[in-house]
């Protein structure tokens, strides 16, 4: 999996250097040389010089494979503009804003930026869930990642699959939102049913979505017994 950060400053720079050591395959795009050369200096790692909203340049950065971009230069302007080129250029669905004005997040969002956050960890994280699994995953993060809203998506193996709420065996510190089933929204309640295709919203913490996540891989997180 590949993802690309635009904007060498503080965030930036730290930014590549987390995924770095978490073992991902990162390019790192800054328009300014002292800052490429002081970064490249520091790191052994895949650094471009040039505007991350030119074409060319990103196609150097190796956008045609990337799976998800991180624009976090100090500009909110250049920001967005470089996730709307690359989700309308280049079809990257996956993009991570970094805003400086708190005002501007409602107009990302409404311009299809998928996460409008500032905090080095808090964007590492986003990264690194979109690469787990597509069964269990972080869809968003409130207080700094301190509390996360998970999806889980019941498949056929899944051991949720018709399960009432009340029969789940749940982690600690975790508790289910909602349900999404196709367009409708469930406020869950002991007897609701979980079915086929169904998006269960979890509101958690990290350590325990990890539990979650492994669970999950394991081939479920409940021994709860199915009831037609």
């Amino acid at each position: 999996m590949k993802s690309i950060i635009i904007g060498g400053g503080k965030i930036g720079s730290n930014l590549l250097k987390t995924l770095k050591d978490r073992g991902y395959d990162v390019t790192l795009i800054e328009k300014d040389e002292n800052i490429c050369r002081k970064i490249a200096n520091d790191l052994d790692a895949d650094i471009i010089c040039g505007d991350g909203s030119d074409l060319a340049v990103l196609n150097d950065a190796g956008i045609n494979n990337a799976d998800i971009i991180a624009a976090v230069t100090g500009k909110d302007e250049e920001n967005l503009v470089i996730c709307q080129i690359a989700k309308m250029e280049f079809q990257i669905n996956k993009s991570i804003a970094r805003v400086n004005y708190p005002k501007n997040i409602a107009m990302f969002k409404a311009l299809g930026v998928n996460e409008t956050v500032c905090s080095t960890e808090v964007i590492a994280n986003l990264i690194e869930y979109e690469f787990d699994s597509d069964i269990c995953k972080i869809i968003q993060t409130f207080d700094r990642g301190a509390m996360i809203l998970v999806e889980v998506i019941i498949k056929e193996d899944s051991r949720w699959l018709d399960c009432f709420i009340r029969d789940l065996e749940l982690p600690g510190e975790s508790v289910i939102a909602a349900v999404l089933r196709g367009e409708k929204v469930i406020y869950p309640r002991g007897d609701t049913q979980i079915l086929l295709n169904d998006s269960v919203h979890l509101i958690t913490n990290k350590i325990t979505f990890l539990k979650i996540k492994d669970y999950m891989q394991a081939g479920g997180i409940s021994h709860a017994k199915k009831k037609k």
